[in-house]
């Protein structure tokens, strides 16, 4: 069948939301060639999924992107916090939390920050760089069906506005279709976790008043509490537009037939305290908030990424973020597989790795719900009981223990209890600032393209002529940068940043003798500390372990 395909393609993705649009963005950038088929004829229309964490941003940053986003993002850049009250009017009620980032301490970190970017206004700047690298991106495009074999998928697919039918042969299939995913019902993978948490009817409407009554208080989210009419208020554009969301009980028996336009136009306005505050709804939307992670990531030749992989609590917006970090950890292992310098086997590297983030990091999503008493939800006993407290070592410092990584201690918990990022094998490597030919970059923007190995200037111990002919000899992509502060090296430091130049050895775990390799995504796959007898032998181990060559 597959003979006749009436194209043939590297990777095939289902699925053009944010997931599949950052794994054709992310394709695009390792000039993988790939289609995307989605059902709808555009990108989303609703906001919602605004949230876009520290950790994505800098795989926006690193794909030239974030200036795109930040532009789109604009009308929300002055908000932050969640604030909870009764109404909003007067002054009674509380910020859960104020600042993402109150004492400035992420600069230290990350070279980026959080953006607050809803997934209406994000997805039309993922699809038009996706595009401009040759991303073939078809909307209104439906995957009716997909066998697959040892050799690759073949995947019928039906044009929705003609109603035509056609085949398309692809090496890897990427699901990214959504919680309901028909890939995954398809594959008979199973999912874990409690289920359906709550469920809300979202509604987006105009009001000019409410920016009056909202004042000076410019919130991420702000949970209203009145029992009688309690529910989320998020601001679009902080003048006019909002979203609403109204708790919907099912499990009541509560149908969303009972949602009607007068219903919800008195909810809202006894929720605020305005009982004449003008509203006119725009359009409304109902969803479920669920925990739960496919029992597999990976079968045969197709992965399950985003959604279609995991379902989390809104709260802390988690689960859009999880999902893009998904595609970028499959990117780059299909672009390694597809090239020839990896070994098949590091595929499966990608459910070892992103399935235990999606458990540890849905957990903490329930979590954070039950912190925040997030209307509408009334946990069950065991649900959201785990730990609580601060986010950052969920979104920059969780880790791989077990995959395409030597040095690990497969017993280490995927989440720490406290953030460290130190060059530890398993971990996002440290940023650093440094100079390029004078320009400023963060040790971040170093990763994407290539395996990369760090060492010291002079490197004495030999790493970096090892890692030149491992590249030559062995196919390997592979860079190799030499840090410090003389001529001789490939990249020096940062006089002017704020807390003056930081020693990178000291940073990344190791001494001026060792040597640190990270992966295409920013992860540290093996380190040594010192130097090593035969160091070209150790790094062609090393390599030969991580990427699963033969």
């Amino acid at each position: 069948m597959h003979q006749k395909a009436d194209h043939r393609i590297p990777v095939l993705i289902v699925g053009g939301s944010l997931v599949g649009l950052s794994m054709s963005l992310f394709l695009g950038r390792l000039g993988v060639r790939h289609m995307l088929v989605e059902r709808h004829s555009g990108t989303s229309i609703h906001p919602r999924g605004r949230g876009n964490n520290v950790r994505t941003m800098e795989l926006f940053r690193v794909a030239g992107i974030a200036p795109g986003i930040k532009a789109a993002a604009s009308p929300l850049a002055g908000n932050h916090g969640i604030l909870q009250t009764p109404t909003l009017v007067g002054d009674a009620g509380e910020w859960l939390f104020k600042q993402i980032d109150p004492g400035g301490g992420l600069a230290r970190l990350s070279p980026t920050a959080w953006c607050l970017c809803s997934q209406n206004d994000l997805e039309p700047v993922l699809m038009e760089n996706a595009r401009a690298l040759g991303g073939d991106l078809r909307y209104s495009h439906q995957m009716e069906s997909f066998e697959q074999d040892a050799e690759g998928v073949t995947v019928t697919v039906r044009d929705r506005s003609t109603d035509e039918r056609y085949t398309v042969r692809a090496d890897y299939l990427v699901a990214a279709d959504g919680p309901r995913s028909p890939v995954r019902h398809r594959l008979g993978i199973g999912q874990s976790g409690p289920g359906d948490l709550f469920a809300n009817v979202s509604v987006t409407f105009r009001s000019k008043l409410l920016a009056d009554v909202v004042g000076d208080r410019h919130f991420i989210c702000c949970y209203l509490t009145d029992p009688e009419a309690d529910g989320a208020l998020l601001p679009i554009d902080n003048r006019e537009r909002w979203v609403f969301h109204a708790p919907w009980h099912p499990e009541r028996g509560e149908t969303l037939e009972e949602f009607t336009e007068e219903r919800l136009l008195r909810h809202i306005r006894r929720a605020v305290g305005v009982p004449d505050l003008d509203v006119e709804i725009t359009g409304t939307a109902s969803w479920r908030a669920a925990e739960r992670v496919a029992d597999q990531y990976v079968s045969g030749r197709v992965f399950l990424a985003g959604d279609s992989a995991h379902e989390m609590s809104p709260t802390g917006a988690f689960g859009c973020n999880t999902g893009i970090q998904d595609a970028h950890n499959l990117a780059w292992k299909l672009a390694a597989v597809l090239d020839g310098w990896a070994g098949g086997g590091l595929l499966e590297t990608y459910g070892t790795e992103r399935r235990p983030v999606a458990l540890a990091t849905s957990a903490r999503a329930s979590a954070r719900s039950v912190e925040h008493s997030h209307p509408g939800f009334a946990p069950a006993p065991g649900v959201g009981g785990g730990r609580r407290g601060g986010i950052l070592n969920v979104v920059l410092g969780y880790r791989y223990p077990q995959g395409a990584v030597v040095g690990t201690d497969p017993e280490q918990p995927v989440v720490p209890e406290e953030l460290r990022l130190a060059g530890q094998p398993g971990s996002r490597a440290p940023h650093l600032w440094l100079r390029r030919d004078g320009e400023r970059i963060s040790t971040i923007d170093l990763y994407e393209r290539s395996m990369v190995l760090l060492t010291d200037a002079p490197d004495d111990a030999g790493w970096h002529a090892a890692a030149r002919r491992v590249a030559e000899r062995d196919g390997v992509r592979l860079d190799a940068y030499r840090i410090g502060p003389g001529a001789d090296a490939d990249l020096t430091y940062d006089t002017e940043s704020a807390a003056g130049p930081v020693d990178w050895t000291r940073l990344h775990g190791t001494t001026a003798d060792g040597a640190v390799l990270v992966r295409p995504d920013g992860f540290v796959a093996w380190r040594s500390t010192g130097a090593a007898p035969d160091p070209e032998t150790e790094l062609r181990e090393a390599l030969a372990e991580i990427l699963r060559r033969d």
